[in-house]
């Protein structure tokens, strides 16, 4: 499929990872003759073999914050993508304590890993960069210190990445104008934690974002048993104009589906 969402796990917590009870390969997009993979987590390259992604045709690898299930596979995923540096090539970008690391932190990209890509970014929210005929800014997220989220500009259609994060006012003017926004929801109706969605911060960002597609992934082992299914159905009883879906290990979306507009959409300033 030229162009595609690829769910290589939808696990989100400790327990759901830890045992693998959902996966935790991170997410592929391809939008034509490009491959972004986002937040390859553990065994990011074992799923990406699983459902038929290819590394090595990897254009880029983007990480929204520097936490196991979210860059464990950075590293094997870099290897592969360039035949261990072989074939130099690919980007990286992500937070800067991933690429950098902090005071409490070392990163999760190893110094030898950086030299292996043609080009690797620190982003900040609000920061701009353009990879092929893709742009992408970075837009914010209030989980950790450097966290951030991604927004995808293709010529047909608009794909936000909400990684973890509160509820805020800067997800909805970040994300307004995506026809497909996947949410990282973590919990359920009534289960809290500072950093993290649940179902009713889900409910008050998409009565305001108004996308035409919503997915919900990234699960705790509560939203698990409480179904993220029902979740999502729950949901889209409060959400008019937005279809609202629970992903699947596995599960593929075409995004022109969704596309409010076959106009060229461009950021102003590259």
């Amino acid at each position: 499929m030229k162009n595609a969402i690829i769910f290589l796990g939808t696990g989100g917590d400790s327990i759901v990872v830890g045992k693998q009870v959902r996966a935790s390969g991170g997410i592929v997009l391809r939008f034509g003759d490009n491959q972004f993979h986002i937040d390859p987590g553990p065994g990011a390259v074992v799923r990406a073999k699983q459902y038929d992604v290819n590394p090595r045709e990897t254009t880029a690898i983007l990480v929204s914050h520097n936490h196991l299930n979210h860059a464990a596979g950075l590293n094997s995923l870099i290897s592969a993508m360039t035949y261990s540096g072989i074939d130099k090539r690919g980007v990286l970008a992500c937070d800067e304590e991933t690429l950098h690391g902090s005071v409490n932190e070392n990163p999760s990209v190893s110094k030898y890993h950086k030299g292996l890509v043609e080009r690797f970014i620190a982003l900040k929210p609000g920061m701009k960069i353009g990879i092929n005929d893709v742009n992408i800014i970075a837009t914010n997220a209030k989980h950790t210190d450097t966290s951030i989220g991604f927004k995808f500009y293709t010529e047909n259609f608009v794909v936000s990445y909400v990684s973890d994060t509160d509820y805020c006012k800067e997800l909805v003017e970040d994300h307004q104008d995506a026809d497909v926004i996947i949410i990282n929801c973590k919990y359920p109706l009534g289960l809290t934690q500072k950093g993290h969605l649940n179902s009713e911060d889900v409910v008050k960002f998409l009565e305001k974002a108004k996308p035409k597609l919503a997915i919900l992934t990234h699960f705790g082992i509560k939203m698990l048993d409480a179904d993220p299914i029902y979740e999502a159905r729950e949901i889209q009883k409060k959400i008019s104009n937005t279809q609202v879906i629970a992903a699947k290990d596995g599960l593929v979306v075409n995004p022109v589906s969704y596309a409010s507009s076959l106009k060229q959409r461009k950021l102003d300033a590259f």
